[in-house]
Order: structure tokens, then C-alpha cells, then sequence
């Protein structure tokens, strides 16, 4: 019964991802700035599995997401993943002293007016934070999530993802 329902949650997160219809071209044709302030050509992520999290300090459920984000990124870089947060800011320096605070581990960008563009393409009408997408080695999303993103969320699209 259990196990029924856990497939049934997978289905509805993978449903959600919206048919996989939207293109990633747009994110993997934009450069945004590191925290540092120098440019990174978000191209270099095409080809990985990627977990794509929109988020601000602000935003007390893209703070508690943040440690779930650092556990998977340590545990499943290995088969290639990345984890890839997008700042919706513009204190690169801010972002850098939340990241150390938060122990992220993972690469940052920050871009508050081509962030919330690219959420906007990417199926987020509302530019609502946080927003998770879950983008396979083929670059097609696997998953879609405005709202807090967990560990089960991960589970439920983690074969797609790094397949």
C-alpha cells in the first residue's frame, strides 16, 4: 500500500514537471555572476544532471530547503549531479556571506532581473520562490517544484534525473 502511493506521488511530481515541455535553452544560453562577481556561462551545466533552486535570503522556505540541497549535492556528485542555485538578488557579496553561513557547497549565481526572467521561461508564471527544477543530462526537466522542496521530492524524480 505504501509503495502505492510512493508511485503515485512520482507520477504526480513527474506530471507536474509539465510535460517536459519547456525549453532549457534559455538557461543554458545565460551568464550570470558568481558570488565573486565574475561571470559563469551557465552552458557549462548542459550535459550534467542538474537541480536548478531559485531562491532568495528572504525567503524563509528557500532557507530550509538550502541543508537538503548541500546533503544531496554531497551525496550524489559522485554520479554527476550538480546542485545550482540561482540567487534571486543583487548582493553578490550578501549571498556569499548567507552561502558560508548555510555551509552551501555547491555553485551559486546571482541575478534578481535574468533570474526571475528565467523562472518566468521555465514555467514559473509568478516568479514565486522557491523554485526547483530537476534537468537531466538531455537538459529536459524531470520535475518542476514551486514550493519547498524535499527529499522526497528528489526521491520520487531521482531515476529520471540521473539516469
Amino acid at each position: 500500500m505504501a509503495r502505492g502511493r510512493a508511485l503515485l506521488l512520482a507520477a504526480g511530481l513527474l506530471l507536474s514537471a509539465g510535460a517536459f515541455a519547456a525549453d532549457t535553452a534559455g538557461l543554458f544560453s545565460s551568464t550570470m555572476n558568481a558570488t565573486d562577481g565574475q561571470p559563469v556561462a551557465l552552458e557549462k551545466f548542459r550535459g550534467k544532471p542538474l537541480i536548478v533552486n531559485f531562491w532568495a535570503r528572504w525567503c524563509p522556505p528557500c532557507r530550509k530547503e538550502i541543508p537538503e540541497l548541500a546533503k544531496l549535492q554531497t551525496e550524489f556528485a559522485g554520479r554527476g549531479l550538480t546542485v545550482l542555485g540561482i540567487a534571486i538578488e543583487e548582493d553578490g557579496a550578501a549571498v556569499q556571506e548567507f552561502a558560508n553561513a548555510y555551509d552551501v557547497n555547491y555553485p551559486m549565481v546571482v541575478d534578481k532581473k535574468k533570474g526571475i526572467w528565467l523562472m518566468q521561461n521555465l514555467g514559473n508564471s509568478q516568479a514565486g520562490l522557491p523554485f526547483t527544477l530537476l534537468i537531466d543530462r538531455r537538459g529536459n526537466i524531470v520535475l518542476r517544484k514551486m514550493g519547498l522542496f524535499t527529499r522526497a521530492d528528489f526521491d520520487a524524480a531521482a531515476e529520471a534525473l540521473l539516469k
